[in-house]
């Protein structure tokens, strides 16, 4: 049989081997229960000492109806990737225009994080202030889906 602890340590001879009444030590009721019993009774001084955020509920979990199903990219990774996209065939080239259409890149709204040095023809079906300013500024333009 497989024991966490040693049973005997040097104690030959002796009945009990230092447990008291022979009747004791012999189940988990010794131990005052299995596992995390009585965290909050009787095992209370460890709890307080080990794991005193045992008990409590902390922080919380947003409800999922809630959370927006936005994809958002920046105009400065459009910008600095638009070459790389026009030779993936992921984006299109007018005259002096690069077309991206970043639904098709997986995203579904544009933000204004970055600089935008090229003009661009973004498609997309959401737009941020900032981005539609930035975009025009730079001699593109915004197109909604």
């Amino acid at each position: 049989m497989i024991r966490k602890t040693r049973k005997i340590n040097k104690m030959r001879g002796s009945r009990s081997i230092g447990g008291g009444c022979t009747k004791k030590r012999r189940g988990a009721g010794h131990k005052g229960g299995k596992g995390k019993a009585g965290l909050g009774k009787h095992h209370w001084t460890w709890t307080v000492k080990n794991d005193p955020n045992h008990f409590g509920k902390y922080g919380f979990k947003r409800p999922l109806k809630m959370i927006k199903k936005s994809k958002p990219v920046n105009v400065g990774y459009l910008d600095d990737n638009s070459e790389k996209l026009l030779a993936k065939g992921m984006a299109t080239k007018e005259g002096d225009y690069i077309i991206i259409d970043i639904t098709d890149l997986g995203y579904n709204k544009v933000l204004g994080k970055g600089k935008l040095l090229k003009p661009l023809k973004i498609k997309s079906p959401m737009f941020s202030a900032s981005a539609e300013d930035k975009i025009q500024e730079a001699g593109g333009e915004a197109i909604k889906l």
